[in-house]
């Protein structure tokens, strides 16, 4: 298989940024690799941060069990930087991707 080919793939399937560091680009793919790390830290950072109160609330209450609908009603507020991180990891696989693509 073409180094190239194997590095989009890594790239594109496995984590952004490995491709680039799979091809010897070390500074590129670490970059990625810690920049896309970052946003889905804080992407977990935000559902926690959102499901706080109703697991406190479930927990303080003696219930265990959380309905899909609690879950969708305390994530409302953060719908809208739910998008931007999702947009921000998006953005940083497409320029993973079209980085390998460049480069010779």
């Amino acid at each position: 298989m073409n180094r190239k080919l194997t590095a989009l793939l890594l790239s594109a399937l496995v984590l952004p940024g490995l491709g680039q560091l799979y091809l010897g680009r070390k500074v590129a793919g670490g970059i990625i690799v810690v920049l896309v790390n970052l946003v889905l830290l804080l992407a977990l950072f935000v559902l926690v941060r959102g499901l706080s109160p109703v697991i406190a609330s479930r927990i303080a209450g003696g219930a265990i069990n959380i309905t899909p609908a609690e879950v969708m009603a305390a994530l409302d507020g953060a719908t809208g930087f739910g998008k931007a991180v999702l947009a921000a990891f998006f953005l940083l696989w497409t320029f993973s991707l079209v980085d390998i693509l460049r480069c010779k």
